[in-house]
């Protein structure tokens, strides 16, 4: 399973550290069912990610404490995730007849063909695909290098909120790992689908798109629900923490639905819409069967059947939670709130049942 860091432990923990906040979420199986455990979100001082970098170890740190004590969850050790456009990755095909050792062997070995970076400076990583199409001999390994600063800061800011770092992987893989709960909603042959899923989040919105249960396209942009939250403020003389929470919990005057909420569905709108014709540009394809929303802009009212109406595409709300039971002590109203913006957080928390 690729991961820059894996010890492999029992129940893990997912955290998603975002631009804004940090999400908690532990889930249980049994047969064949999920069940969440524990969930929490948690604000993060401002700047203290930019860009998906940590650049505020510390005040990461105490946000994972804060989150950890309001969770009241029961796991000491997390998955977390780098971002996408921190990861190079290569698929390259070697001998089948290779054990895992020796294939890490060789890749150390030959990496520097692969890898733009000085190789002291990257964590690598490597999964077999499969066998090649090619050539039966060979299998597919997808190769995947990062910077070791961006887990090293991950790791430091997981100590300081005294939280064992058991696994660092990939945001896109995590999000894809959370979609193969929401297949049941896209009917009988979800795996034949093109699905595009837009994760909208504060400052970023990452377009992934899936075709034969692989990611095959990803790209991020920046834009986000940070810009409505600015909007809101200016518009009514708010302080940044005001305009977050009037967002979230409603109560501005009449003229916010048409002034500031409907011109910022529009962006979004324009932003998918923009994100979908750099994915058609650069691939075979012309079209996506669905459109899944996800992050925490996915929520605002409305804003997913005027996508549907206007690009002609089945457009749904991310839920990864909707055939999952809940422990007493999990808020359900609120959990399905933040379900949308909780698909990393729970593709992260999967991780323990690999």
């Amino acid at each position: 399973m690729l991961g820059f860091l894996s010890k492999k432990s029992n129940l893990m923990l997912g955290l998603d550290i975002s631009s804004t906040s940090v999400k908690l979420l532990e889930l249980s199986k049994s047969n064949d069912r999920y069940r969440v455990e524990a969930y929490a979100v948690e604000p993060l001082p401002p700047n203290a990610v930019v860009e998906k970098n940590i650049s505020d170890v510390e005040g990461v740190g105490e946000a994972i404490k804060r989150v950890m004590s309001r969770s009241k969850c029961g796991a000491r050790q997390a998955a977390v995730a780098v971002a996408g456009s921190a990861v190079i990755t290569k698929t390259i095909e070697m001998d089948a007849e290779l054990s895992d050792d020796e294939m890490e062997n060789q890749i150390t070995v030959e990496a520097d063909q692969y890898i733009p970076y000085p190789l002291d400076e990257v964590a690598i990583d490597f999964e077999v695909q499969g066998l090649s199409e090619r050539n039966p001999e060979q299998v597919e390994v997808l190769l995947a290098a990062c910077r070791k600063e961006n887990v090293e800061m991950r790791e430091a800011a997981l100590d300081l909120g005294q939280v064992k770092p058991a696994v660092v992987d990939i945001e896109a893989h995590a999000m894809k790992r959370a979609f193969e709960l929401l297949k049941p909603q896209l009917g009988a042959n979800a795996d034949d689908l093109v699905v595009a899923i837009i994760d909208i989040g504060a400052t970023m919105t990452t377009l992934s798109v899936l075709a034969d249960d692989r990611s095959i396209y990803t790209r991020e942009q920046l834009f986000g629900g940070k810009q409505l939250t600015e909007e809101i403020q200016r518009r009514y003389s708010l302080s940044f923490e005001e305009a977050g929470l009037a967002k979230k919990q409603g109560g501005l005057p009449d003229d916010y639905e048409d002034e500031v909420l409907q011109p910022f569905k529009e962006a979004v709108l324009q932003q998918v819409t923009r994100s979908l014709q750099f994915f058609f540009s650069s691939s075979q394809y012309d079209d996506v069967d669905y459109i899944v929303l996800a992050g925490g802009t996915a929520s605002i009212d409305g804003l997913a059947g005027m996508i549907e109406n206007k690009l002609g595409t089945p457009t749904i709300i991310a839920n990864p939670f909707g055939d999952m039971s809940l422990s007493s002590k999990v808020d359900a109203d609120a959990l399905a709130n933040d379900a949308p913006a909780m698909m990393i957080a729970c593709g992260l928390a999967m991780r323990s049942f690999d």
